[in-house]
């Protein structure tokens, strides 16, 4: 039995990055018949209201055999990790601030204050952060509010250097008091809105700059709340995902009954040249969440 397990075996850390989207052709219908899947493994992430589901194959794969990785390896890999900060960044942003409450805000210069480098534009937003939290402590009402916060520092865009600025979610209470307290030039904020949907959007705005300084592109609050993650080898069989891939059952009606009280909201089904099988990403919102939404938006019509 531990023999069949070592042969057993998925690769997580660049399944995604070998499946790319593409159009249901024969091949990729072929391949999903391919004896050499074991299962599918599903990953659901549960991120505040939002719930998501990646279901992927792992393979029965001869022991000491690997996986050969071309010149364009190190490519597919940095594509990866940028998708996959985006995606932190978003399921941070739905664990930790609410809609229609927290802030969204945009930190600009004037032409007295524009940083000389990252390195100092830095240390603004880090010095900004002191003056939040100072404000906080000062008023009684606040004085035991747990400040929450992601930031990011531009100062590139498509490798072309642009005038500093910062983006912020934060959950400040006090919208006036946190755009006053911004000193280096302008401060915008709205509440935030999702509409209905996740904040992956926003997400992928946030840490859409790239380069070597800002290689983790942003800056979070220690105290943030992380998505609850479950992997499971028996929640999905082969020939389901199979029929799911190739519409032959409505994924819908699968994934509702597989997670109680969410409601299904998109499907994206991906295939590689590479290797056999699908990778499957469901997004879900938490049917309670969508009822809210539905009530607010009839008692704004009244």
């Amino acid at each position: 039995m531990k023999d069949k397990q070592r042969k057993v075996r998925h690769v997580l850390a660049s399944y995604e990055e070998t499946f790319g989207e593409s159009e249901l052709m024969k091949m990729h219908e072929d391949s999903l018949l391919d004896r050499a899947i074991a299962g599918y493994r599903v990953k659901s992430i549960w991120s505040g209201p939002v719930l998501e589901v990646e279901a992927y194959p792992y393979w029965t794969v001869p022991q000491g055999k690997r996986v050969k990785r071309d010149k364009n390896s190190s490519k597919a890999q940095t594509k990866l990790n940028e998708k996959n900060r985006q995606k932190h960044v978003a399921r941070l942003i739905n664990v930790n601030f609410r809609n229609h409450h927290d802030l969204y805000m945009t930190h600009t210069y004037d032409d007295h204050n524009v940083p000389e480098d990252h390195a100092q534009a830095k240390k603004d937003m880090q010095n900004y952060v002191r003056r939040l939290k100072n404000w906080l402590k000062k008023q009684e009402k606040y004085a035991d509010f747990e400040l929450k916060y992601i930031y990011t520092t531009e100062h590139t865009r498509n490798g072309e250097k642009v005038r500093a600025h910062h983006h912020m979610v934060t959950n400040f209470p006090d919208r006036e008091a946190a755009e006053l307290l911004w000193n280096k030039g302008r401060a915008g904020s709205e509440r935030l809105d999702s509409r209905g949907e996740s904040f992956r959007p926003l997400g992928n705005y946030l840490v859409k700059e790239r380069g070597p300084k800002t290689m983790k592109s942003y800056t979070p609050s220690r105290n943030l709340k992380k998505p609850k993650v479950t992997v499971s080898d028996t929640k999905l069989t082969r020939r389901r995902a199979t029929k799911i891939a190739t519409e032959e059952i409505n994924a819908q009606e699968i994934f509702e009954k597989m997670y109680k009280n969410y409601q299904f909201k998109q499907m994206n089904v991906s295939f590689s040249d590479y290797v056999s099988g699908a990778y499957i990403q469901v997004e879900m919102m938490q049917i309670d969440t969508m009822e809210t939404l539905v009530e607010k938006k009839r008692r704004l019509d009244i």
